[in-house]
């Protein structure tokens, strides 16, 4: 482990660990908000991606979306009984599914990307417009070096 000043560096000092942090305060924020409209960070993020028209596979989508599959099916199941999601064969190679968002999907997207977008003016109006636009820049290199 690494040492600091004859000592084991506490978690905290790893970024792992900043980052785990961060990214559980800002979920916990945004579930709040989500929670009051009946939906789930991870639907969003869902809803987000199929409102594009293009339709994605499970496996793309689950990429996409951060989710293994199982969880991710689990939810799929659950958007496609609301009325939110639909499955339909891929054009290409009727073997395979794609899923789609609905108009009540689409609709629904666009007021959870309001809530979205009021938790994230909120960030910078705390952290200041610099900051915020220079952690994503960071965040993107690092995700870009860890590939």
């Amino acid at each position: 482990m690494a040492k600091q000043s004859g000592q084991e560096t506490p978690i905290t000092e790893y970024l792992v660990y900043r980052l785990a942090q961060a990214n559980r305060a800002i979920n916990r924020q945004l579930k709040s908000r989500l929670s009051n409209e009946g939906m789930l960070v991870e639907q969003w993020c869902i809803l987000k991606v199929l409102s594009d028209r293009n339709g994605r596979s499970m496996s793309d989508l689950a990429e996409v979306v951060l989710l293994n599959h199982p969880t991710l099916t689990k939810i799929i199941d659950r958007m496609v009984s609301d009325t939110l999601v639909y499955r339909a064969s891929d054009p290409n190679d009727r073997r395979k599914v794609l899923m789609f968002c609905s108009d009540r999907g689409r609709i629904l997207c666009h007021q959870l990307d309001l809530l979205a977008m009021s938790q994230e003016a909120q960030i910078v109006q705390r952290c200041g417009t610099s900051s915020v636009s220079e952690l994503k820049r960071l965040l993107k290199k690092l995700i870009d070096c860890a590939i």
